[in-house]
């Protein structure tokens, strides 16, 4: 279920994916006992503490892409919200010796339900953490900020 924004979809009927170095992210929360809970999972590749992300999806908006990353690579069933939380920067391995830079901008989304089967399941953990404790597990210094400042409540 999407909250309603403004955004277009996206076309990217003349781009290629190696073209595009924005990606969307899904920042995944919950209500628990009156406190914040924000849901990592781990990357494929290496197993560090990330959220869920994806390259844009033609047709699609961020938001609504942000939550299509977020059921396919944590099995998240929720609300997608339209406007952005802020975004952050780091480099992606593409091939064997391609890095490329890229940039994600965050989505919240509302976390309704977690499914035990989904499209990354047996590729991935995940882990629900405080928003102190979700910042401290995260690598990139841009994303541990926004983690640790993110508020449900401003939304």
């Amino acid at each position: 279920m999407l909250h309603k924004s403004k955004q277009e979809p996206i076309n990217l009927q003349s781009a290629s994916k190696s073209d595009v170095r924005t990606q969307f992210a899904a920042l995944c929360f919950r209500e628990k006992d009156g406190k914040t809970q924000l849901l990592l999972i781990t990357s494929r590749g290496s197993g560090r503490w990330i959220i869920p992300r994806g390259w844009p999806m033609d047709n699609k908006t961020p938001c609504e892409a942000a939550l299509i990353e977020a059921w396919e690579e944590a099995g998240v069933r929720g609300k997608a919200y339209g406007t952005s939380l802020g975004l952050y920067s780091y480099t992606r391995d593409i091939g064997e010796e391609t890095r490329v830079p890229c940039v994600a901008m965050i989505y919240p989304v509302k976390v309704k339900s977690l499914a035990r089967d989904f499209p990354e399941a047996g590729q991935r953990k995940r882990k629900w953490l405080s928003p102190k404790k979700a910042a401290e597990s995260v690598n990139e210094s841009e994303l541990a900020h926004i983690l640790k400042a993110f508020d449900a409540k401003n939304l």
